[in-house]
């Protein structure tokens, strides 16, 4: 069954509170992020999968054969593999708002599944991401509420290609909102405000 496709964590949220999906970077696991989302929304519902491709021990969510080079028919696989792991979760919790964070290749996997089902997430925090492919123009982003942070002098997330998603989220309508710091890959409490902000404000209201 997609619902159980990962080994995961879940939790349902308390009435009126959001189910959040959070997406580990490399290395991580399904814990990274369970006492950030306890922090920020007390009583939200968690889903969160922990990567399903090994590289050298770190958990991933889809394989690379170099630092910022994706295997895209990887990524491909991993993308529809998520998308119907995240919609049964939700189908389950039909009257909550559904948020999604993620980190790094958490990150690319949650803006992955976004330019292909935009429909699964009512708001979205992308940590660092790296997009180095140009994705289709994704129908259906318009008045979704993402949040991208960004570290100009990131190693592994070049600034530019930061800049170019900013972009692509703001043409195709989403209400996008960045945290951006001099820093690298690290994440700073600037973002985590941010994070803070972008989840805690009522998504009907906003």
């Amino acid at each position: 069954m997609a619902r159980d496709s990962y080994h995961h964590i879940a939790r349902p949220p308390a009435p009126g509170a959001p189910l959040v999906f959070a997406f580990h970077g490399t290395g991580g696991d399904e814990h990274q992020f369970t006492g950030l989302v306890d922090q920020i929304l007390p009583g939200a519902g968690l889903v969160a999968p922990r990567g399903d491709v090994s590289e050298r021990g770190a958990a991933r969510f889809f394989r690379r054969t170099g630092e910022g080079v994706y295997d895209m028919d990887d990524l491909a696989r991993g993308t529809e593999k998520m998308a119907g792991f995240v919609r049964t979760h939700k189908a389950a919790h039909p009257d909550a708002p559904v948020f999604g964070l993620g980190y790094s290749n958490g990150a690319n996997i949650l803006a992955s599944v976004m330019f292909d089902a935009p429909d699964l997430f009512d708001r979205a925090a992308l940590l660092h991401p790296l997009i180095p492919w140009t994705p289709a123009p994704p129908p259906g982003l318009a008045g979704k509420h993402v949040l991208i942070t960004a570290g100009r002098h990131d190693p592994i997330c070049p600034w530019p290609m930061t800049e170019a998603l900013i972009g692509l989220f703001e043409r195709e309508g989403a209400e996008v909102t960045t945290a951006i710091h001099p820093g690298g890959h690290e994440i700073r409490q600037e973002e985590l405000t941010a994070l803070a902000a972008a989840f805690v404000t009522d998504p009907v209201s906003a």
